[in-house]
């Protein structure tokens, strides 16, 4: 079986590829839980730009998590898009 890893890597890739765009909420969570397993969490300040501050707000929402858990939920939600 392929490493949590493994299987971020393969998601994140996948992710590119799903064909539909998902909505709005769905990717703002994918950006937080991809932010979350390879940054760590949030710094810097809140950006003024609409979609700059949608998605720190949505990171900022993820703050605490470890990285291993945001793998998994990032996984599990490129798995529920693709369907």
């Amino acid at each position: 079986m392929n490493t949590l890893e493994e299987r971020f890597r393969q998601a994140a890739e996948d992710a590119h590829t799903i064909g539909t765009r998902p909505e709005t909420a769905v990717l703002l969570r994918s950006y937080a839980l991809y932010k979350q397993a390879t940054a760590g969490d949030i710094h810097g300040a809140r950006p003024r730009d609409p979609v700059g501050a949608a998605k720190y707000d949505a990171w900022e929402q993820v703050v605490g998590m470890s990285r291993r858990e945001a793998m998994e939920h990032y996984v599990a939600l490129v798995e529920a898009q693709k369907g």
